[in-house]
């Protein structure tokens, strides 16, 4: 199975409450490289490249952060860039 690259927006109670580190914390368990931020509009933005099972994991455990919540998600698929870090910006 070869590597995906996505691209999140996560709307909703997002910002102030952990969620980048939950995003980094579990990317990098995962072995999933790319990079989440805020958003000025309140949204938190994330690119995640790695194998589609481990990046859906990343993102069921943000579904499942308690201090905040998701009201949606957007998610497009972009072009892999063979990145290594999962990093906070």
């Amino acid at each position: 199975m070869e590597k995906i690259r996505r691209r999140y927006v996560f709307h909703g109670n997002v910002q102030g409450v952990g969620f980048r580190y939950k995003a980094c914390y579990t990317a990098r368990n995962r072995s999933v490289s790319g990079w989440v931020k805020n958003c000025s509009d309140g949204t938190v933005e994330m690119e995640a490249e790695g194998y589609p099972a481990d990046i859906d994991a990343v993102v069921r455990a943000l579904e499942e952060h308690t201090w905040g919540y998701i009201d949606s998600i957007e998610t497009d698929n972009i072009p892999p860039e063979g990145s290594y870090n999962f990093d906070i910006r």
